[in-house]
């Protein structure tokens, strides 16, 4: 980060109320008063169960003597206690935060690519910086640091040499796209598909639609939108009707920006083909854009990390960086924490894909416990949360491809854990019967990750191939630990 003065934050942040000299300079600007120091501009932020300016003393006892504060009475009392800090209130602190990101920024000019869908945005995002880091000086979102929070922290990591920046948009309802995208400005954008996440807030999956195509909202014709087109509603008829209905509400936004499509079926301009499944070496497939075609591999499991290389490619591309570079940058790619990484461990194959959960991605993991070798196949599914009133129906459906669809079907031991996982074993026990299959798929269900614990040492096998798979709130992590631990003791039978 670039220094900048407490002054300059006052007038970023439309101060209401100062105290200090404001010349003091800050390289650091941090949420956490754990990590306050005497370079770090602390910001309180009041949250649904945390309310920052409680840990600003705190974070003064460390050194920290910048300050973005919005109640004044604990600035005031801040500043008696502590006379050598600059202390700045505004009338909101995370606005606050927010505009003072966007002033940073705009001291810049990287080119600015963003990247939303409702899956394999962070996986698309590394990719992209793997792509573009082998031409320039990049930045971009470190872990899930997506949301109005996260994404304007990231904006500091920008400096005077960086060139591009990549910046990952989450958002789980209208108008927090259309937020970060107006902080950020975007030159690029990429989406890499509409599913069924955060349906409980929008209903369905046009809304879903519409809310990511907020990242264009204050594009024009010198802007570039990628898609996926083999992600149903990233069709051109459904991004056409969309922005149709969207001029209609709002005579501002214009709907004008050049499309590039990217996809296995139809036309498309980046086309994608021959994707091989190589087991625990990766995937292999062919790109093929304005007559030129490349071969690909990289070490990343499932097929759907073919569809998210193509659209960090066809970025890529845009900012002239030849399809044979990004082959090679992606060859050399590390899979990220807790998405899809197998670890061998004593006696199992861990699976663990337990940052984040939907139906797609189920689905997408469950191709990868198929490839993946080794002795039987087991998965343990915690709930899929923000699914709304779609919960039920989407979990059956899980269960049911886990008796019957593709690559979920050969799964041997299906686990299912939580209140809404219970769908999934009622979906696939059902089926069973009605189908009275002789199946060797064995199903058991527990209400929660304690009791899943407690059962699971009696339930492995030696040499098991084991998914792990629910969304962050469920803390399959600690069942993950749970796993490398028993292994450590030797427990598998």
């Amino acid at each position: 980060m670039k220094k900048i003065t407490t002054s300059q934050v006052a007038q970023a942040t439309a101060a209401v109320f100062t105290a200090g000299g404001g010349r003091r300079e800050i390289s650091r600007v941090v949420i956490d008063s754990r990590s306050a120091d005497e370079t770090a501009l602390f910001i309180a932020i009041k949250g649904e169960r945390q309310d920052g300016h409680i840990y600003a003393e705190a974070a003064a006892r460390q050194g920290c003597r910048a300050f973005l504060l919005s109640k004044i009475h604990v600035a005031e009392a801040l500043a008696r206690q502590y006379p050598d800090a600059d202390i700045v209130c505004t009338e909101h602190t995370v606005r606050g935060l927010q505009e003072l990101s966007r002033w940073y920024l705009s001291q810049f000019h990287p080119i600015k690519v963003a990247v939303t869908g409702s899956t394999g945005k962070t996986g698309t995002k590394e990719m992209l910086y793997a792509i573009l880091s082998r031409r320039y000086k990049t930045i971009r979102n470190e872990g899930n640091l997506n949301n109005e929070l996260g994404l304007p922290l990231t904006i500091f990591q920008v400096e005077e040499d960086t060139e591009v920046a990549v910046f990952e948009m989450g958002m789980s309802s209208f108008g927090e796209i259309r937020l970060l995208a107006d902080i950020v400005r975007p030159d690029l954008a990429v989406i890499t598909n509409v599913g069924t996440s955060h349906i409980e807030f929008l209903k369905s999956r046009e809304n879903i639609l519409k809310a990511k195509l907020e990242v264009t909202d204050l594009f024009d014709q010198k802007h570039v939108l990628i898609v996926n087109s083999d992600s149903e509603y990233l069709s051109l008829q459904h991004i056409s009707r969309c922005i149709a209905a969207r001029q209609k509400e709002d005579s501002g936004y214009t709907g004008h920006f050049r499309l590039l499509t990217a996809g296995e079926n139809g036309t498309p301009d980046i086309c994608l083909s021959e994707i091989e499944d190589l087991g625990e070496a990766g995937i292999s497939f062919r790109l093929a854009y304005s007559g030129v075609s490349q071969e690909f591999q990289i070490p990343l499991l499932g097929r759907h990390n073919a569809h998210n290389a193509m659209l960090a490619v066809g970025a890529g591309l845009q900012l002239k960086v030849p399809m044979q570079e990004a082959a090679e940058a992606l060859r050399q790619m590390e899979a990220t924490s807790r998405r899809l990484v197998i670890e061998p461990l004593k006696d199992w194959k861990l699976i663990d894909d337990t940052y984040n959960s939907s139906p797609d991605s189920v689905a997408a993991a469950a191709e990868v416990l198929y490839n993946v070798t080794g002795g039987r196949r087991v998965a343990v599914l915690a709930d899929i949360l923000e699914l709304g009133e779609q919960s039920e129906a989407l979990h059956r459906q899980v269960g049911r491809e886990f008796v019957c669809g593709g690559p979920a079907g050969l799964a041997r031991l299906l686990i299912a854990c939580g209140p809404q996982a219970r769908f999934i074993a009622q979906e696939a026990q059902a089926v069973l019967e009605e189908t009275e299959a002789q199946s060797p798929l064995a199903i058991l269900y527990f209400p929660d990750r304690e009791q899943l614990s407690a059962a699971l040492p009696g339930l492995l096998q030696k040499d098991d191939v084991i998914l792990l798979k629910g969304s962050n709130g469920m803390q399959m992590s600690l069942v993950a630990q749970q796993l490398r631990e028993l292994s450590k003791r030797g427990c598998g039978k």
